[in-house]
């Protein structure tokens, strides 16, 4: 005969079980369910390591299946079992831990590899189910079937049954508002989401034998590195991340003192901006997934990445607060912050030529790396490189040591007669481009001067170069080739151009923007634009936060070549030809600096139209 009986919850651990799924999605509940099978059958197999259960020869399986017409979902373990006894303890009285209980009792025999709670992870399954019941057989010796209803509610049912093996088989009777869970394919992709490395077979529908396991029991990241090829470690990723695009490179986390710590993270190839943002770190507890892109465990900046961590000593079922406060969460998180510091390291002292080959994919996630974490960028500060104009890649003491030897004799000149004068140290100005195609006349008109600049060319760049500027303080000063005509561009000799600048500017439909005139070692070039360089800055950063820029057209001045014919004739034009060469040779230097507006870009093409009728006629 049924008895029946009242459902029993402890307070004290009702806040546990609220936070778990207030925090959740609802579609956990199958990994919970499947967990506790998992854990059903590590129990069984320590039982029978310590000589307490028969030995058994078969296949340790979970097996899942669906009924449509009876619309269940019903997950079955052939693990260890439960007695009446015991059903009463771990379901009905859900203060209880099935496995809390289990360590306890064979705590010195070892418990790893045990998950969690049987009870809480039990009741995640009527937030898709109006009915639950199971039917369990203990492996002890007479033991009898059993089997538990409930509609979750404050009753429930429980009786003897006729089972024929040990095991528990849970079946799910789901509500008429989550059918969903009752198709195959959303099914198989839950089991490939909070499964796929559990370390027992899953079968979806067994049918026999010949069946194929949804899971891998044998992750790669569980293997000692060394024992791991590289074609195993692209399939890994490949199989894992649905990326058909091989990783730039990989590290290989195995450890077991102060902690236990293994996963892979790889270095994605980053064709774009939305590539980079879709990183995705994967964590587990012995082989149970937890959640993707856990920042507390994993820091923000590493989410950049793909990877996998396997941490048994964080629990399954974990609020953030918990996380963001506990210690050895913070060493995990510091460690990994460590292998990634010490893998790019490695690899650019003995591998340059890959490194400098990778510096673009993961160039962005360095630089982010070193503005969220003052801890990472010590650990990388001297293998943080950039481009410079010919294509080769530098750090920058490499790229301003070298300016500084060229200049070492002048700097010796200047010592005083006693040679005891105090030494003060200039920051090194440190010229880049941002846009090599955009910024090409300034470009070439570096390189025709001899001086070289970097490529920062990144989103990241603008505040990464302040961050240097700030960590670096009273080292480097960053200007952009536009934001400054540098005095290796000038000739030698400069004339008063007060005049020629009064009339040029008089000249222009913009006037706003300032005039200078200066006498270029190169006369090719009629003008060229320089905005301020803070003002500049401003701006992007604005932008980047989506407010409103800087009016960088205030700052901007329009730096006439003397030495170039067209500048050198202005002022024996009349004020007609002054006015449309004046505009032109404005907007030709426009056009290197950015777009021109609607109407100045109408009046250059109004323009460019005149002088090819005059050029025909």
């Amino acid at each position: 005969m049924a008895k029946q009986g009242n459902i029993r919850i402890s307070s004290e651990n009702m806040m546990p079980i609220i936070k778990k799924w207030l925090y959740s999605d609802k579609d956990i509940f199958l990994r919970e369910i499947v967990a506790n099978g998992i854990d059903a059958i590590t129990k069984y197999k320590k039982l029978t390591d310590m000589g307490e259960a028969p030995a058994f020869d078969g296949e340790f399986c979970i097996k899942v299946s669906i009924d449509k017409d009876a619309k269940t979902l019903t997950v079955e373990d052939n693990g260890l079992g439960m007695t009446e006894n015991e059903v009463e303890q771990y379901i009905t009285q859900i203060a209880f831990s099935g496995a809390a209980d289990f360590l306890s009792k064979y705590e010195k025999a070892g418990g790893d590899g045990i998950i969690g709670h049987f009870g809480l992870g039990f009741y995640s399954a009527y937030m898709v189910s109006e009915n639950i019941e199971i039917f369990t057989k203990s492996y002890r010796e007479d033991a009898k079937g059993v089997h538990w209803e409930s509609d979750g509610e404050s009753t429930y049912t429980i009786e003897e049954c006729d089972i024929a093996e040990r095991g528990t088989k849970i079946v799910m009777h789901i509500a008429d508002s989550e059918k969903e869970f009752l198709e195959e394919g959303t099914i198989r992709n839950l089991i490939d989401k909070y499964c796929s490395f559990m370390p027992y077979n899953i079968y979806l529908n067994f049918a026999g034998k010949d069946d194929k396991p949804l899971n891998d029991t044998a992750p790669l990241y569980l293997k000692n590195p060394k024992d791991c090829t590289e074609d195993e470690y692209k399939e890994f990723y490949r199989k894992t991340f649905h990326d058909y695009h091989d990783p730039l490179f990989w590290i290989h986390l195995n450890m077991d003192y102060p902690f236990r710590l293994k996963g892979i993270l790889y270095f994605p190839k980053v064709n774009n901006k939305v590539e980079l943002e879709r990183g995705q770190v994967k964590l587990y507890c012995n082989q149970v997934f937890i959640a993707d892109n856990i920042k507390e465990v994993i820091p923000e900046y590493l989410l950049l990445l793909k990877g996998v961590i396997d941490c048994p000593d964080i629990p399954l079922n974990v609020s953030r607060s918990f996380l963001q406060n506990d210690r050895q969460v913070q060493k995990i998180s510091k460690h990994i912050v460590k292998k990634v510091a010490d893998k790019l390291t490695g690899l650019y002292k003995t591998d340059k030529e890959k490194y400098e080959t990778c510096w673009n994919d993961i160039s962005v996630f360095v630089k982010l790396g070193c503005l969220k974490d003052e801890d990472f960028y010590s650990k990388v500060k001297d293998i943080i490189v950039f481009k410079d104009l010919d294509g080769k890649y530098q750090t920058l003491g490499q790229f301003t040591g070298a300016a500084k030897e060229e200049s070492s004799e002048s700097n010796a000149a200047e010592e005083n007669n006693e040679g005891k004068k105090e030494e003060t140290k200039e920051p090194s100005t440190v010229y880049y481009v941002s846009d090599e195609v955009g910024q090409a006349q300034y470009i070439s008109m570096f390189k025709a001067s001899g001086l070289n600049a970097i490529v920062c060319d990144t989103f990241i760049d603008p505040h990464f170069i302040s961050y240097l500027e700030f960590k670096e303080s009273g080292k480097y000063k960053f200007l952009r080739i536009d934001a400054d005509v540098d005095a290796a561009l000038k000739a030698d000799e400069q004339t008063d151009n007060k005049e020629l600048e009064e009339a040029f500017k008089a000249s222009l439909k913009n006037t706003q923007i300032a005039v200078k005139a200066e006498k270029f070692k190169n006369e090719s070039v009629p003008a060229i634009i320089n905005v301020s360089e803070y003002s500049r800055r401003f701006g992007e950063m604005n932008a980047f936060y989506g407010m409103a820029g800087a009016d960088t057209d205030r700052d901007m001045t329009i730096v006439l070549n003397t030495a170039n014919p067209i500048i050198a004739a202005f002022a024996s034009l009349d004020d007609t030809k002054k006015k449309f060469v004046a505009n032109q040779v404005y907007y030709l230097a426009m056009l290197s600096y950015k777009k021109l507006s609607p109407e100045e870009m109408k009046d250059f093409s109004d323009n460019t139209e005149t002088l090819l009728k005059e050029y025909i006629g």
